[in-house]
C-alpha cells in the first residue's frame, strides 16, 4: 500500500487546479498491482461518475494513469511533490500536453453552478475588425505579394505585403489590419510614402493618387516585429516556436480565431478574397525549408546562409488559410488520379516521421476518393493537395497535421461507435475543409457553423462511403451526443464573435443528417452536395444563400427547420398519445410554424407522419400503440399519459 517514499497511495485524491472541473480519483491495490476508479464532474461539459482508471502505474515517485472521458482517452502523468504532500504534472491527449494536474488528499471548494448566458458585449477594436467598415468597402481586393525574411534565432519577422486591388469608388481612405506587436513601418503608393494612424490593430493609410472607379493599383505595405507566440495551437493561436527531434527548428503559424493579420498586414475581413490568388516569398535559414500554400515556384540560394522559397497560388485565398511552416522537412509525393485529372499530392514531414507518414498518408486518396462522390472534384487542382507536419489545420491547398501518424484523433474516437477510429481525424477532418472552408468560405464569422458543421458532416460522409451507410448513421448518432445546446449556433454579425459554441460542430453536422432525412431522396441530397461547391465555387457566402440554396434544390420551405436548429438552443420535440383508435401528435419545443415531417415506427409499421405545433389527431387501426421515432432525426419525444 505504500510506495518507495512511504506515501500511502491508495484511497481519494482530490484535484485542485482546475476551477471548472472535480476530478476525483480512488486508487486502489490487490496482489501487488494497482487499479482504480474516478469521478469527474465538469461544469460546462459532460461529467463521468464511477467510471474505471483504464491503467495504473505506480514507480518511485511517479503516479501515471490513464481514463477515458466522453471518448476521449486521456493519460496523467505526475510525480510526488514531498513538500506538499501532492501530486504534481499534466494530462495529456496522445503526445499533447494539455493542462496542469495537482492531486492532493484534501478537496477543494468550487463553484459548479452553471452561470447565466450574459448578453455580448463588444469593443471598438471587435468593430474594426468585423465589419466591412467604409475603409474597407470602397476597393476589391485581388492580389497579394507577401515577401518576408523569418530570423528564427530572434522570432523576428521582416518584410512586405504589396496589395494589388480595383477600386469599386472613389477614395482615399483605407484600412490595413496587422496586430500588435507587429508595426507596419512604411506604406508606397506609385513610387511615394504615404501617411497613416493606427487604432489599435487597424491602420488608416491616406492614399494621394486618384483612385479611379475600375483602375486597378497597388500599394506596398512594409512591416516588421516579434509575432504573438501561440499560447496553446490552434485553438490559441500565433507562431509556435518549436524543435524537432533532433534539435532543429520547427516553426508553424495558426490564426484562424484571431486573424492572419496576426503576422501580416492584410484586409482581415472574410467577405474579400485574392481574386488573383496570392505569391508567398519566404527567407529562411539555408539547412530549413519553407513550406506555404499552392506550388513552390521558385528556390532561391542567397549568398548569406539563407534560402529563399516562393509559392505561388493562383485561386483566390482566405487570409487565415495562408501558412506559413518551417522545418528540415522530408518531401515525397503521390498523384491522385482525380475527377478533373492528376492531382498533385505532396507531402513535406519531419525526417523522424516520414516512414509513418508513409503509411498514414495514404488515407489522403481514400479521402479524396470519398469528397469527390460527394462534393465534387477538389477545388484546387492548379494549387495541389499538401498535408505538411505542423498544426492541424485547414490551410488551404496545405493542409496542417498534427496528428500521431495513428486512427482517431489521436487514438480517440469521437463518436464511441468505433468508426472513428477507423480513419485519421485529422487528414479527413482538415481536408474535408477545402471544400467546406476554403473553396465555400463564410463571409462573417457568424456563420462559422458553414465551415464545421459540414466539415464534421463530411467525416461521417467518409465513413458511409468507405464502410456503408448503417456505418455513418451509427458515426453520426455517435458525435451528436456530444451537442450542448448552451447558445444557439448563428453568432452576431459585423463584429468579432470570438464566443463560438462547439456546436458549430457537432449540431451543425447533426442539423445535416437530420436534413437528409426530411429531403428523403439520397441522389438529390449528394446533387445538392455537388451543387453548392458549383454554385458558390471559390466564393465567400452568408448562412442565408446557403439556406435559400438548399431549399430551392429540395423544393422544400426550410425556414422553420434552419430557424430552429440554427437559431435556437430547443430540440423538438414530439409530443403525442394514443386513445383508443386514435393517435394524437404534434410539436413541442418549437417554434411558431415548425412543421418537420418525421419517419417513425408505428406498432412495427414504418410510416411518416407530418406533424405541426397543432394537434393533428390521426385514426388507425392499429392496437399495441408503441411508436418508435427514427434515431437518425435529432428530435426528442414526450408521450403524454393523460388523455386529451
Amino acid at each position: 500500500m505504500y510506495s518507495l517514499f512511504g506515501q500511502n497511495i491508495t484511497g481519494k485524491w482530490y484535484e485542485t487546479q482546475n476551477p471548472n472541473a472535480s476530478l476525483e480519483v480512488t486508487i486502489d491495490k490487490n496482489n501487488n498491482a494497482y487499479s482504480g476508479s474516478f469521478n469527474w464532474k465538469w461544469k460546462n461539459w459532460i461529467s463521468t461518475v464511477n467510471a474505471p482508471l483504464d491503467h495504473v502505474t505506480v514507480k518511485n515517485d511517479s503516479l501515471l494513469f490513464e481514463l477515458t472521458h466522453d471518448n476521449f482517452k486521456l493519460s496523467f502523468k505526475l510525480k510526488k511533490d514531498t513538500e506538499t504532500d501532492t501530486y504534481k504534472g499534466f494530462f495529456y491527449l496522445g503526445s499533447r500536453q494539455l493542462e496542469p494536474v495537482t492531486l492532493s488528499r484534501i478537496p477543494i471548494a468550487r463553484d459548479m453552478s452553471i452561470a447565466p448566458i450574459v448578453e455580448k458585449t463588444y469593443s471598438r477594436q471587435d468593430t474594426l475588425r468585423g465589419k466591412i467598415t467604409d475603409e474597407r468597402a470602397w476597393w476589391n481586393l485581388t492580389h497579394y505579394d507577401l515577401d518576408f525574411e523569418l530570423d528564427i534565432e530572434n522570432k523576428f519577422i521582416k518584410g512586405s505585403n504589396t496589395i494589388t486591388y480595383t477600386v469599386l469608388e472613389p477614395k482615399k481612405a483605407m484600412q490595413i489590419d496587422l496586430q500588435e506587436p507587429l508595426k507596419i513601418t512604411k506604406v508606397v503608393q506609385a513610387g511615394e510614402s504615404l501617411s497613416f494612424a493606427r487604432e489599435g490593430n487597424a491602420y488608416f493609410i491616406q492614399l494621394k493618387e486618384n483612385q479611379l472607379v475600375g483602375s486597378s493599383k497597388k500599394i506596398e505595405v512594409y512591416y516588421e516585429g516579434n509575432p504573438k507566440e501561440a499560447p496553446r495551437a490552434p485553438w490559441d493561436g500565433g507562431f509556435s516556436w518549436e524543435k524537432d527531434a533532433n534539435g532543429k527548428p520547427f516553426v508553424f503559424t495558426s490564426c484562424q480565431g484571431e486573424g492572419a493579420s496576426l503576422w501580416w498586414p492584410n484586409k482581415d475581413h472574410m467577405y474579400d478574397e485574392p481574386d488573383n490568388g496570392m505569391t508567398i516569398r519566404v527567407t529562411v535559414p539555408e539547412d530549413l525549408m519553407a513550406v506555404a500554400n499552392g506550388k513552390l515556384t521558385a528556390t532561391k540560394k542567397n549568398t548569406n546562409g539563407t534560402t529563399t522559397y516562393q509559392w505561388t497560388v493562383v485561386n483566390p485565398i482566405n487570409n487565415y488559410g495562408v501558412a506559413l511552416n518551417v522545418a528540415d522537412y522530408v518531401h515525397f509525393s503521390d498523384p491522385y488520379k482525380g475527377m478533373k485529372g492528376t492531382l498533385a499530392c505532396d507531402y513535406y514531414v519531419l525526417p523522424e516521421n516520414l516512414e509513418k507518414a508513409k503509411v498514414q498518408f495514404k488515407q489522403a486518396h481514400l479521402m479524396l476518393e470519398a469528397f469527390e462522390h460527394w462534393f465534387g472534384p477538389y477545388p484546387f487542382y492548379e494549387d495541389s493537395y499538401k498535408l505538411v507536419e505542423g498544426v492541424g489545420m485547414e490551410h488551404q491547398s496545405s493542409v496542417g497535421y498534427s496528428g500521431e501518424f495513428i486512427n482517431g484523433q489521436r487514438g480517440s474516437d469521437l463518436s464511441g461507435s468505433g468508426w472513428g477510429l477507423k480513419f485519421d481525424y485529422l487528414i479527413i477532418h482538415e481536408s474535408g475543409h477545402e471544400w467546406f472552408a476554403n473553396n465555400i468560405t463564410y463571409k462573417d464569422m457568424a456563420d462559422m457553423w458553414v465551415h464545421e458543421g459540414f466539415t464534421t458532416y463530411s467525416e461521417a460522409l467518409y465513413v458511409e462511403y468507405h464502410f456503408g451507410k448503417k456505418a455513418g448513421e451509427e458515426y453520426m448518432k455517435g458525435i451528436s451526443h456530444n451537442i450542448e445546446n448552451k447558445i444557439p449556433i448563428i453568432g452576431d454579425y459585423d463584429v468579432n464573435d470570438k464566443d463560438i459554441t462547439q456546436d458549430i460542430y457537432t449540431k451543425g453536422a447533426t442539423l445535416l443528417h437530420t436534413l437528409r432525412q426530411v429531403i428523403n431522396d439520397d441522389e438529390k441530397w449528394r446533387a445538392i452536395l455537388t451543387g453548392l461547391n458549383t454554385a458558390f465555387y471559390h466564393k465567400t457566402v452568408t448562412t442565408a444563400e446557403i439556406e435559400n440554396y438548399i431549399s430551392q434544390q429540395s423544393g422544400l420551405n426550410l425556414k422553420p427547420f434552419f430557424d430552429q436548429y440554427l437559431r435556437t438552443v430547443q430540440i423538438p420535440t414530439l409530443e403525442y398519445y394514443f386513445e383508443d383508435n386514435k393517435f394524437a401528435y404534434r410539436w413541442i419545443n418549437a417554434i411558431p410554424g415548425f412543421n418537420m415531417p418525421l419517419k417513425v415506427k408505428l406498432d412495427d409499421k414504418v410510416q411518416w407522419i407530418k406533424p405541426t405545433t397543432n394537434w393533428t389527431h390521426e385514426y388507425t387501426n392499429e392496437t399495441k400503440n408503441e411508436l418508435i421515432i427514427d434515431s437518425n432525426f435529432y428530435v426528442a419525444s414526450f408521450k403524454n399519459m393523460i388523455n386529451k
